[in-house]
């Protein structure tokens, strides 16, 4: 049986293995272009200017030794527009052979670390669209929509992730309630095809997760719509 994972800062010596799993990332992602440049050189200097930058976060995740994932986020504010500290997740990948493995688990409990060390109140992730995977494995961590983004209070997510390490009661209370929260939005959806008034009675029943789902839904067709009618690059 193949240890726990491990977390740590990532070193000089690592850039090379940080390179080849963004390559990995990059080639398993539908967006891969979105996500980052083909080329090695440059992404090795890439990921060696966010370790230099002021609030840069990379953490190597290691099984056995062997690199097996990584997360990259950054240290954000106070700034004009807010007096909080914030951590930054810009993206969270963990190799397919290591996969189920508590890796991905073990990377949030070290961002989580560093954000209660930095004093950040909030950790923000921007989760790929259409990476469903990713989006259900951040809902089970507390994450809730923030625009194009997800956000959890600091404090939040060290007590779920806290609940989680008993084995097996935090996946399926977090599946249980993401199961929850489908039928709900579900609900919501064939009540307003069928009659308002009671779409009015399911959001009354429904209290504050409806209410959130049916803005998250806005949301979201909203930036489908903006980006269908433009082009972006998103670098990590």
């Amino acid at each position: 049986m193949r240890s726990s994972a491990q977390v740590r800062a990532a070193e000089p010596d690592d850039l090379t293995s940080l390179v080849r799993l963004c390559l990995e990332a990059r080639a398993e992602s539908t967006v891969g272009a979105q996500l980052c440049t083909s080329d090695s050189e440059s992404l090795r200097h890439q990921i060696g200017a966010l370790l230099a930058a002021p609030g840069g976060v990379v953490l190597v995740a290691t099984v056995d030794g062997s690199p097996a994932g990584l997360l990259l986020a950054r240290l954000v504010g106070p700034t004009v527009f807010s007096d909080l500290v914030s951590l930054a997740v810009e993206a969270v990948y963990v190799a397919r052979d290591d996969r189920r493995r508590g890796v991905g688990h073990a990377l949030m409990a070290g961002a989580a670390e560093v954000a209660d060390e930095g004093g950040a109140t909030d950790v923000y992730a921007s989760p790929l669209p259409g990476a469903r995977g990713m989006l259900r494995f951040f809902a089970r961590m507390g994450f809730a929509p923030a625009a194009t983004h997800r956000v959890v209070s600091t404090a939040s997510l060290q007590r779920r992730l806290a609940g989680e390490a008993a084995p097996g009661l935090g996946a399926r209370r977090g599946g249980r309630a993401i199961e929850d929260l489908i039928a709900r939005r579900r609900q919501v959806r064939a009540a307003s095809q069928r009659d308002p008034a009671d779409a009015r009675m399911v959001r009354g029943s429904g209290a504050d997760q409806v209410r959130a789902a049916a803005i998250s839904m806005q949301v979201s067709r909203a930036v489908a719509s903006r980006r269908a009618s433009e082009s972006s690059t998103t670098i990590s």
